[in-house]
């Protein structure tokens, strides 16, 4: 299988745990760590179940990496997420040492993979990882956009049955 399919393959997978997250009113965002064309490690968002502002996919893969691997180092891994990582999740990606990220959609409003900072290709960093956008881009931004249209709806819902106070 070409590197290509592979990246399809493996994003599927993260849309997968994408949609786990958003079933349980997260964000829907998946995580896949994979080494030597195996999966080691998966996470989906659950800050809000968990009352952790970290508790990221692409963080909670990069966890059970380093358990599964016996290293911090995830070195000649490949990390696909179905939106641009944030600031934090890139600087644990570049701690850890991945080799490759892919990422689905793109986040203009916290991504750091380019969308409003490009923290992988900083002339100081003192890691490189190679990053493709836009694997699956469509399908990842469907989701994310329909997840969000259906919270502002069941909010204005919610105003609209609460009881007026004098």
């Amino acid at each position: 299988m070409d590197q290509a399919k592979k990246d399809v393959y493996w994003m599927r997978k993260a849309i997968l745990l994408a949609k786990n997250a958003q079933e349980k009113g997260e964000i829907p965002v998946g995580a896949v760590l994979v080494h030597e064309d195996e999966l080691i490690a998966e996470g989906w968002n659950h800050p809000i179940l968990s009352h952790d502002p970290s508790a990221h996919a692409e963080i909670l893969a990069l966890r059970v990496a380093g358990q599964s691997l016996q290293n911090y180092r995830l070195l000649n891994t490949t990390l696909y997420v179905t939106l641009e990582p944030c600031i934090m999740c890139a600087g644990a990606m570049i701690h850890g040492r991945i080799g490759r990220l892919v990422y689905g959609a793109s986040d203009q409003k916290t991504g750091a993979a380019g969308s409003i900072i490009d923290v992988f290709n900083h002339p100081d960093m003192n890691h490189r990882i190679l990053v493709l956008g836009g694997v699956l881009a469509d399908e990842c931004s469907t989701m994310l956009s329909g997840f969000f249209q259906q919270r502002r709806a069941e909010k204005k819902l919610a105003k609209k049955r609460a009881p007026l106070i004098n």
